[in-house]
């Protein structure tokens, strides 16, 4: 496939490029800084809200894969403002698939949530990042609404661990969502490109 992957500098990014790379995909990479990666086509793109720009890029793509997404919380709503110009380009150039990073305490907390992961961990977490939580739901609600095939992956807290054995579910968030690697994550993503379940649905994603 011809794919065009956002955020390809960032950790789950830079999985994506080299993953898709060694199964045999086109890539290209979209990004705002100087950026290189053996195999895959650079577009950098310093402003997003250069629609025509990242139009060019992504023309004649079969898909975009996107991860970016605030990492800190002071970044703001990087997600839900970068994603718009993202599915506007999209649109226009004819690319009919998206998917997209969120993150898993987005959205309603999955039936049979154990006591901790439900009365502490999410309440903490949901309020420490309150802001950066309510721009991807923002960026959820965008995609969905977008017209395009989408699929919006929701992971824990990420690690830069290797590629292992995680659990994913198809339409909500998982129970005792607690971590997942960058790599998993990445491996995730474009296994979904060509898993029919996962059109226009949320898809929850963990070890």
């Amino acid at each position: 496939m011809k794919l065009t992957i956002f955020g390809a500098t960032g950790g789950i990014g830079r999985q994506l490029v080299r993953q898709a790379l060694d199964q045999g995909h086109t890539v290209t990479a979209v990004v705002r800084r100087e950026f290189d990666a053996a195999g895959a086509q650079i577009v950098t793109v310093p402003d997003f809200a250069d629609v025509d720009r990242i139009q060019e890029a992504v023309a004649g793509s079969d898909a975009a894969l996107s991860s970016v997404g605030p990492r800190t919380r002071a970044d703001g709503a990087v997600a839900s403002g970068v994603t718009k110009h993202i599915l506007a380009a999209l649109k226009s150039a004819g690319v009919p698939r998206f998917e997209a990073v969120s993150a898993a305490p987005v959205g309603p907390r999955p039936s049979g949530e154990g006591f901790l992961d439900l009365r502490v961990l999410h309440p903490i977490a949901s309020r420490v990042f309150a802001a950066n939580y309510a721009d991807l739901e923002v960026m959820e609600r965008d995609i969905a609404a977008s017209g395009l095939t989408w699929t919006v992956v929701r992971p824990p807290r990420l690690t830069d661990g290797p590629r292992g054995e995680y659990r994913i579910a198809i339409g909500g968030n998982l129970t005792r969502s607690r971590v997942v690697s960058r790599a998993d994550v990445a491996h995730l993503m474009l296994s979904l490109l060509t898993d029919d379940r996962a059109n226009d649905t949320v898809v929850g994603v963990a070890r």
